[in-house]
């Protein structure tokens, strides 16, 4: 009997081991989608995530409200077979970035998207109070690859129709972490500027202070190193493909041959699958100035991510997983 018992224990817990890995962790996407084109391929990586069923889209929401964000969250949901994702934008006239490539003018011109008008999507932070109302607890990962203003606005509401908690409390109760691409820390070890933060430093700011989840942060140093598109662009198996196409309208405006940034790809990839083994981590605090400067405080509030392996075979699986083609159904 014994004998039994001791075969019977590793097959029991390589069972829990499957049965939590096979576990798809719940989404919402928050981006700036326009300024810069690695949010496309953050967005392809998430889909191909909840192909593998590794993920669950919730929503796609959009922190700028520049004309073309809701469209193109709607043109490459509805491509990866997935239309009905909920879209949300910020109704404020500000954050307006725009795409000053037109990749994402081209793609919503040439490819289907039944949200034609940022006015035909959902207050951002009415969604957030909509999808995660309805979350079990503990449950959610928010991945913001943008601007922080929509999670100040989530931190800052009320009760309503949704749920009787105000926002912090929603959070609190409903998510599990928030995964993000911001910060940097420059030369002097102290300090950085980083796009993502300054152009809403305040709310920036409040949600570093406020955030009532664990946090983890892939800085501007990360993505900075791990180039990808060439090869995406190159591969021409894909056909007619918006994510194809908006890396190589965009590549060949910046005259690049290498390849661009993948600063949001990696907070994509570390919400799904976690750290390991592509990187390791410090844990710091930041605070955030007017300027946008955020600068190193006293703390272990934050995760923020340090390279394990090396950026060229980080790039190599985050292609990959960019080259992703919809499943067919």
């Amino acid at each position: 009997m014994m004998k039994k018992i001791i075969i019977l224990l590793p097959l029991l817990f390589s069972l829990a081991c499957y049965a939590q890995k096979a576990k798809p962790a719940r989404i919402i996407f928050d981006t700036d989608m326009a300024p810069d084109y690695d949010d496309v391929g953050a967005l392809a990586l998430l889909h191909a995530f909840a192909d593998k069923g590794e993920a669950t889209i919730l929503a796609t929401i959009s922190s700028n409200a520049f004309e073309t964000t809701v469209p193109t969250l709607n043109v490459l949901n509805t491509y990866f077979n997935r239309p009905g994702i909920p879209v949300g934008v910020v109704k404020a006239a500000l954050p307006d970035k725009d795409c000053s490539q037109h990749w994402a003018q081209t793609i919503i011109t040439k490819y289907p998207h039944a949200l034609q008008l940022n006015n035909e999507a959902m207050d951002a932070v009415k969604l957030y109070r909509k999808i995660l109302s309805v979350q079990m607890d503990k449950s959610v990962t928010v991945v913001t690859v943008g601007f922080f203003t929509n999670l100040a606005g989530l931190l800052n509401s009320k009760a309503d129709k949704y749920s009787p908690l105000n926002g912090k409390a929603l959070i609190e109760k409903k998510v599990k972490q928030l995964v993000s691409m911001a910060a940097r820390i420059g030369t002097d070890g102290k300090t950085g500027y980083e796009f993502n933060i300054m152009v809403d430093a305040a709310a920036t700011k409040k949600v570093f202070a406020e955030w009532p989840t664990p946090i983890i942060l892939s800085g501007f140093e990360i993505g900075e190193k791990i180039l990808t598109g060439i090869r995406l662009i190159h591969n021409e198996q894909i056909q007619n493909s918006p994510v194809k196409d908006a890396f190589s309208v965009a590549l060949a405006k910046d005259s690049n041959i290498v390849g661009r940034n993948s600063w949001d790809q990696t907070a994509v990839l570390v919400a799904v699958r976690g750290l390991l083994p592509w990187f390791g981590y410090r844990k710091l605090n930041f605070d955030v100035e007017a300027d946008g400067k955020n600068v190193l405080i006293s703390g272990k509030k934050f995760t923020y991510l340090t390279f394990k392996q090396t950026p060229g075979a980080i790039a190599k699986l985050i292609e990959d997983l960019m080259m992703h083609q919809p499943v067919k159904k």
